[in-house]
């Protein structure tokens, strides 16, 4: 099993001149390969290959460009294979077209071999750069694959190793009891609900700086354009930007530990959501990407695999909201702005989100009869008759009536005596 370990470092004068060679000699060689790559397509039809590619830079660029052999030449192989994996992403639909390199964004470029962490010393060494100073925060027993150097935009460094472990991934259950499995209903009013009853609220990082960043953007615009004024005040722009990501990160690793390490949990289910689809939607473009639901999923998979928790995402198209998890009746009417609706079958009254959160683990556990994907047999889901459903459910016995849940107005509250009685019918 493989993990990644980043740590802070801090390079010397000399060492930061090298690193800014090798992060412009590597945006210089990806430019230059797709570049290359384009061209050879639109004039001949031809596909270049990462080989290709890796001799002719040999052959041609650096002939061409001397003081690209005062880098490590295999970090500029890295960048042409980095390039070749893009378009490989993209045409598999998992990840967008390859765009120039900027020296104004995150820099960064790759040492496969010849790498070495020392913890005594508290230094990282790569090729050609020496013991660079570094907070070595946590120690790791494995063979190093690659490590990857990385400076950010307010003027940071970063060290990423890749460790071999040696440690198996544990065995992830086929089955597991409804006693022993979670299901999460992942939103924007309230970041994630889960079925046992816990609430994660959503924290807002970019809301709580909007105010000073549009500040800060409004000092920028009127400064003169690559002036000291200029780069001061980008710089603090840059700066408040990582402080809203570390924050955000700091968050998601938190309640992903929280959900796959602490909750003594065998299996999550999660739903499959169109976040691609909703960041569409420009009333709700900035909420998600501030919530980052993608994100959010992407820790809990591979967090259970760690673990060897079982990992079930649901189809984004099953009913987990509309559905009764108690009767499996289905009130297709239901709108976005009901958070509280109750069940014109049975007479529970659900709270939106959890009631989802329920139905997530019972589509992953198999456990609903209410979808012919499930099982054979379905049982009736259609809306019955507004006189059927009035003589069924007392406007009096229900904290939102049938006509309450398409105008999300509520009237009065739930009474359990009234519901018992109505299940007992």
């Amino acid at each position: 099993m493989k993990r990644a370990y980043k740590y802070r470092i801090y390079p010397t004068q000399e060492q930061e001149v090298l690193l800014a060679k090798t992060f412009g000699c590597c945006r210089v060689v990806w430019n230059w390969a797709r570049e290359l790559k384009e061209k050879a397509y639109k004039e001949g039809g031809e596909n270049l290959t990462t080989n290709t590619l890796i001799v002719r830079m040999k052959s041609e660029l650096k002939a061409e460009k001397e003081w690209l052999g005062e880098v490590n030449s295999q970090s500029l192989q890295m960048s042409i294979r980095n390039l070749g994996t893009a378009y490989e992403n993209f045409f598999k639909k998992r990840a967008a077209y390859p765009q120039f390199k900027s020296k104004f964004d995150r820099q960064s470029f790759q040492c496969p071999q010849h790498c070495s962490v020392d913890f005594s010393k508290g230094a990282i060494s790569i090729p050609k750069a020496k013991d660079i100073p570094a907070v070595l925060h946590r120690r790791f027993r494995g063979d190093i694959k690659t490590v990857t150097i990385s400076k950010t935009p307010s003027g940071k460094y970063f060290a990423s190793v890749l460790v071999e472990t040696g440690i198996p991934e544990p065995a992830t259950p086929t089955t597991s009891d409804a006693r022993t499995a979670i299901g999460i209903d992942a939103g924007l009013k309230t970041f994630a609900v889960v079925s046992n009853g816990q609430e994660i609220a959503t924290p807002h990082f970019a809301k709580q700086e909007e105010r000073k960043l549009k500040l800060l953007q409004r000092r920028l615009s009127k400064k003169q354009k690559y002036s000291c004024a200029y780069r001061r005040v980008k710089h603090r722009i840059a700066s408040l930007h990582e402080r809203i990501a570390n924050r955000r990160t700091d968050f998601l690793h938190k309640s992903t530990h929280q959900l796959t390490h602490e909750s003594q949990v065998c299996t999550i289910c999660v739903e499959d959501l169109n976040v691609k689809g909703m960041m569409r939607n420009h009333h709700l473009a900035r909420s998600v990407a501030d919530a980052s639901i993608s994100e959010f999923m992407r820790q809990l998979e591979y967090k259970c695999a760690w673990r060897g928790i079982r990992f079930v995402k649901i189809g984004r198209f099953d009913p987990s909201s509309q559905l009764c998890h108690v009767c499996s009746y289905r009130y297709r009417g239901l709108t976005l702005k009901v958070r509280e609706w109750t069940c014109p079958d049975c007479g529970t009254c659900h709270d939106r989100d959890l009631n989802a959160a329920i139905n997530i683990k019972n589509f992953g556990l198999g456990l609903n009869e209410a979808l012919p994907s499930v099982r054979g047999k379905v049982k009736p889901v259609e809306q019955p008759p507004v006189d059927d459903r009035a003589h069924r459910v007392p406007k009096k016995q229900c904290c939102a009536s049938a006509d309450a849940v398409e105008t999300g107005k509520e009237r009065g509250d739930c009474h359990p005596e009234a519901a018992q009685s109505l299940v007992a019918r």
